[in-house]
Protein backbone atom coordinates (compact mmCIF):
# COMPACT_ATOMS: atom_id res chain seq x y z
CA UNK A 1 0.00 0.00 0.00
CA UNK A 2 2.77 2.40 0.88
CA UNK A 3 4.65 1.94 -2.39
CA UNK A 4 1.43 2.15 -4.40
CA UNK A 5 0.58 5.46 -2.76
CA UNK A 6 4.15 6.73 -3.21
CA UNK A 7 4.15 5.92 -6.92
CA UNK A 8 0.67 7.28 -7.56
CA UNK A 9 1.07 10.54 -5.62
CA UNK A 10 4.74 11.10 -6.49
CA UNK A 11 4.27 10.49 -10.20
CA UNK A 12 1.10 12.59 -10.17
CA UNK A 13 3.36 15.43 -9.08
CA UNK A 14 5.76 14.62 -11.93
CA UNK A 15 2.93 14.61 -14.47
CA UNK A 16 1.39 17.80 -13.09
CA UNK A 17 4.74 19.60 -13.21
CA UNK A 18 6.03 18.37 -16.58
CA UNK A 19 3.07 17.48 -18.78
CA UNK A 20 2.45 19.75 -21.81
CA UNK A 21 0.68 22.98 -20.87
CA UNK A 22 1.43 22.29 -17.20
CA UNK A 23 0.39 25.21 -14.99
CA UNK A 24 3.42 24.57 -12.80
CA UNK A 25 5.77 24.89 -15.78
CA UNK A 26 4.06 28.16 -16.69
CA UNK A 27 4.61 29.59 -13.22
CA UNK A 28 8.11 28.19 -12.65
CA UNK A 29 9.92 28.82 -15.88
CA UNK A 30 13.31 27.81 -14.47
CA UNK A 31 13.74 24.03 -15.03
CA UNK A 32 15.96 23.72 -11.95
CA UNK A 33 13.29 25.28 -9.73
CA UNK A 34 10.64 23.03 -11.25
CA UNK A 35 12.74 19.95 -10.56
CA UNK A 36 13.37 21.17 -7.01
CA UNK A 37 9.62 21.48 -6.42
CA UNK A 38 8.97 18.05 -7.93
CA UNK A 39 11.61 16.44 -5.73
CA UNK A 40 10.24 18.18 -2.65
CA UNK A 41 6.74 16.91 -3.42
CA UNK A 42 7.96 13.38 -4.12
CA UNK A 43 10.08 13.28 -0.98
CA UNK A 44 7.26 14.85 1.01
CA UNK A 45 4.91 12.04 -0.02
CA UNK A 46 7.45 9.50 1.20
CA UNK A 47 7.88 11.32 4.51
CA UNK A 48 4.13 11.54 5.08
CA UNK A 49 3.76 7.84 4.35
CA UNK A 50 6.56 7.09 6.82
CA UNK A 51 4.66 8.72 9.68
CA UNK A 52 1.27 7.41 8.55
CA UNK A 53 -0.35 4.25 9.97
CA UNK A 54 0.88 2.37 6.88
CA UNK A 55 4.45 3.44 7.61
CA UNK A 56 4.18 2.54 11.29
CA UNK A 57 3.08 -0.99 10.40
CA UNK A 58 5.52 -1.67 7.58
CA UNK A 59 8.56 0.37 8.58
CA UNK A 60 8.06 2.54 5.48
CA UNK A 61 10.78 1.07 3.29
CA UNK A 62 8.92 1.80 -0.01
CA UNK A 63 12.09 0.99 -1.97
CA UNK A 64 13.59 -2.47 -2.65
CA UNK A 65 17.20 -1.30 -2.43
CA UNK A 66 16.54 0.17 1.02
CA UNK A 67 15.33 -3.23 2.18
CA UNK A 68 18.42 -4.81 0.62
CA UNK A 69 20.63 -2.27 2.40
CA UNK A 70 19.04 -3.09 5.76
CA UNK A 71 19.70 -6.76 4.99
CA UNK A 72 23.34 -6.05 4.12
CA UNK A 73 23.70 -4.02 7.30
CA UNK A 74 22.39 -6.93 9.35
CA UNK A 75 19.04 -5.50 10.45
CA UNK A 76 16.78 -7.54 8.20
CA UNK A 77 16.71 -11.21 7.21
CA UNK A 78 17.10 -12.22 3.57
CA UNK A 79 13.62 -13.75 3.55
CA UNK A 80 11.99 -10.61 4.88
CA UNK A 81 13.94 -8.43 2.42
CA UNK A 82 12.68 -10.64 -0.42
CA UNK A 83 9.07 -10.35 0.78
CA UNK A 84 9.44 -6.57 1.05
CA UNK A 85 10.73 -6.50 -2.53
CA UNK A 86 7.76 -8.45 -3.86
CA UNK A 87 5.33 -6.19 -2.00
CA UNK A 88 7.06 -3.03 -3.20
CA UNK A 89 7.05 -4.11 -6.85
CA UNK A 90 3.39 -5.17 -6.74
CA UNK A 91 2.49 -1.88 -5.07
CA UNK A 92 4.46 0.15 -7.61
CA UNK A 93 2.71 -1.48 -10.56
CA UNK A 94 -0.70 -0.94 -8.92
CA UNK A 95 0.10 2.72 -8.25
CA UNK A 96 1.27 3.26 -11.83
CA UNK A 97 -1.80 1.57 -13.29
CA UNK A 98 -4.00 3.96 -11.31
CA UNK A 99 -2.35 6.88 -13.11
CA UNK A 100 -3.92 5.95 -16.46
CA UNK A 101 -7.58 6.72 -15.72
CA UNK A 102 -6.67 9.80 -13.67
CA UNK A 103 -4.18 11.52 -15.98
CA UNK A 104 -4.97 10.03 -19.40
CA UNK A 105 -3.28 11.85 -22.29
CA UNK A 106 -1.37 14.21 -19.99
CA UNK A 107 0.24 11.23 -18.25
CA UNK A 108 0.96 9.44 -21.51
CA UNK A 109 2.72 12.54 -22.85
CA UNK A 110 5.40 12.16 -20.16
CA UNK A 111 5.32 8.33 -20.17
CA UNK A 112 3.50 8.37 -16.81
CA UNK A 113 6.67 9.55 -15.11
CA UNK A 114 8.91 6.72 -16.34
CA UNK A 115 12.60 7.31 -15.63
CA UNK A 116 14.64 7.49 -18.82
CA UNK A 117 18.35 8.24 -19.35
CA UNK A 118 18.74 11.59 -21.08
CA UNK A 119 22.47 12.11 -20.70
CA UNK A 120 23.68 8.72 -21.92
CA UNK A 121 23.55 5.25 -20.39
CA UNK A 122 26.81 5.44 -18.44
CA UNK A 123 26.06 8.89 -17.07
CA UNK A 124 22.59 7.74 -15.97
CA UNK A 125 24.04 4.67 -14.27
CA UNK A 126 26.66 6.70 -12.40
CA UNK A 127 24.01 9.23 -11.43
CA UNK A 128 21.75 6.54 -9.98
CA UNK A 129 24.63 5.10 -7.96
CA UNK A 130 25.41 8.53 -6.52
CA UNK A 131 21.89 9.66 -5.62
CA UNK A 132 20.94 6.28 -4.15
CA UNK A 133 24.11 6.27 -2.08
CA UNK A 134 23.12 9.65 -0.66
CA UNK A 135 19.50 8.73 0.10
CA UNK A 136 20.09 5.26 1.53
CA UNK A 137 23.18 6.44 3.39
CA UNK A 138 21.18 9.17 5.11
CA UNK A 139 18.41 6.75 6.11
CA UNK A 140 20.82 4.12 7.44
CA UNK A 141 22.87 6.75 9.27
CA UNK A 142 19.83 8.21 11.00
CA UNK A 143 18.35 4.76 11.70
CA UNK A 144 21.52 3.65 13.47
CA UNK A 145 21.53 6.54 15.93
CA UNK A 146 18.80 6.77 18.58
CA UNK A 147 19.16 10.56 18.88
CA UNK A 148 18.50 11.02 15.14
CA UNK A 149 16.11 8.13 14.48
CA UNK A 150 12.84 10.03 14.87
CA UNK A 151 14.03 12.74 12.45
CA UNK A 152 14.54 10.30 9.55
CA UNK A 153 11.29 11.12 7.69
CA UNK A 154 11.86 14.87 8.05
CA UNK A 155 15.33 14.63 6.51
CA UNK A 156 14.12 12.91 3.34
CA UNK A 157 12.17 15.67 1.47
CA UNK A 158 14.94 18.32 1.34
CA UNK A 159 17.52 15.73 0.32
CA UNK A 160 15.32 14.27 -2.42
CA UNK A 161 14.51 17.78 -3.65
CA UNK A 162 18.18 18.62 -4.07
CA UNK A 163 19.03 15.27 -5.65
CA UNK A 164 16.22 15.61 -8.20
CA UNK A 165 17.09 19.24 -8.94
CA UNK A 166 20.72 18.45 -9.72
CA UNK A 167 20.68 14.88 -11.07
CA UNK A 168 17.35 14.47 -12.89
CA UNK A 169 18.76 15.66 -16.25
CA UNK A 170 21.04 12.60 -16.22
CA UNK A 171 18.73 9.73 -15.29
CA UNK A 172 15.45 11.09 -13.96
CA UNK A 173 16.58 10.41 -10.37
CA UNK A 174 14.85 7.13 -9.59
CA UNK A 175 16.79 5.76 -6.57
CA UNK A 176 14.08 3.10 -6.46
CA UNK A 177 13.72 0.10 -8.83
CA UNK A 178 10.03 -0.30 -7.91
CA UNK A 179 9.31 3.37 -8.65
CA UNK A 180 10.86 2.87 -12.11
CA UNK A 181 9.23 -0.53 -12.71
CA UNK A 182 5.63 0.63 -12.38
CA UNK A 183 5.54 3.41 -15.00
CA UNK A 184 7.97 1.54 -17.27
CA UNK A 185 5.49 -1.32 -17.59
CA UNK A 186 2.49 0.98 -17.96
CA UNK A 187 4.21 3.14 -20.60
CA UNK A 188 6.02 0.21 -22.30
CA UNK A 189 9.43 1.71 -21.53
CA UNK A 190 11.05 -1.32 -19.89
CA UNK A 191 14.11 -1.48 -22.15
CA UNK A 192 16.28 0.62 -19.84
CA UNK A 193 15.02 -0.82 -16.54
CA UNK A 194 18.39 -2.50 -15.93
CA UNK A 195 19.90 0.94 -15.29
CA UNK A 196 17.37 1.58 -12.53
CA UNK A 197 18.03 -1.81 -10.95
CA UNK A 198 21.81 -1.94 -11.16
CA UNK A 199 22.51 1.72 -10.31
CA UNK A 200 20.37 1.92 -7.15
CA UNK A 201 21.51 -1.56 -6.05
CA UNK A 202 25.17 -0.53 -6.26
CA UNK A 203 24.50 2.79 -4.54
CA UNK A 204 22.61 1.11 -1.70
CA UNK A 205 25.33 -1.51 -1.24
CA UNK A 206 28.01 1.18 -1.03
CA UNK A 207 25.89 3.12 1.47
CA UNK A 208 25.39 0.02 3.62
CA UNK A 209 29.13 -0.65 3.54
CA UNK A 210 29.97 2.93 4.52
CA UNK A 211 27.42 3.12 7.34
CA UNK A 212 28.17 -0.32 8.77
CA UNK A 213 31.82 0.70 8.95
CA UNK A 214 30.83 3.68 11.11
CA UNK A 215 28.32 1.93 13.38
CA UNK A 216 25.69 -0.79 13.63
CA UNK A 217 22.28 -0.17 12.07
CA UNK A 218 19.95 -1.47 14.78
CA UNK A 219 16.43 -0.90 13.50
CA UNK A 220 15.18 -1.90 10.05
CA UNK A 221 12.66 0.86 9.53
CA UNK A 222 12.34 4.43 8.35
CA UNK A 223 9.36 5.19 10.62
CA UNK A 224 10.30 5.21 14.29
CA UNK A 225 7.52 5.35 16.84
CA UNK A 226 8.75 3.45 19.85
CA UNK A 227 8.53 -0.33 20.01
CA UNK A 228 6.71 -2.19 17.26
CA UNK A 229 7.02 -5.58 15.56
CA UNK A 230 9.96 -4.48 13.41
CA UNK A 231 12.12 -4.06 16.51
CA UNK A 232 12.47 -7.85 16.50
CA UNK A 233 14.97 -7.48 13.65
CA UNK A 234 17.60 -6.22 16.09
CA UNK A 235 20.31 -8.86 16.04
CA UNK A 236 18.10 -11.27 14.08
CA UNK A 237 20.25 -11.32 10.96
CA UNK A 238 23.53 -12.04 12.77
CA UNK A 239 25.04 -8.73 11.67
CA UNK A 240 24.32 -9.39 8.00
CA UNK A 241 26.64 -10.19 5.09
CA UNK A 242 28.78 -7.07 5.62
CA UNK A 243 29.26 -7.88 9.29
CA UNK A 244 30.27 -11.42 8.36
CA UNK A 245 32.83 -10.14 5.85
CA UNK A 246 34.21 -7.68 8.41
CA UNK A 247 34.66 -10.45 10.98
CA UNK A 248 36.43 -12.65 8.43
CA UNK A 249 38.73 -9.79 7.46
CA UNK A 250 39.50 -9.05 11.11
CA UNK A 251 40.26 -12.71 11.83
CA UNK A 252 42.55 -12.96 8.80
CA UNK A 253 44.30 -9.70 9.64
CA UNK A 254 44.94 -10.91 13.19
CA UNK A 255 46.63 -14.02 11.88
CA UNK A 256 43.66 -16.30 12.42
CA UNK A 257 42.40 -18.85 9.96
CA UNK A 258 39.86 -17.35 7.51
Amino acid sequence: MGTALLVFAGLSAVIFDFAPASPAAGLLRNPWTLRLLTGLLFGGVGALLAISPVGRISGAHLDPVLSWAFWLAGSLTAGDAALYTVAQCVGAVAGALALQPVWGAAGAAVHFGATLPTGGTLLALVGEVGVTFALVGLILFFSGRPALRRFTPAAIPPLVALLVAFEAPWSGTSMNPARSLGPALVASRAGVLWIYLLGPALGAALAALAVVESGRVHVAKVAHHGHDPLDRFHGLAAHGPLGFLRRRAADTGAGGRP
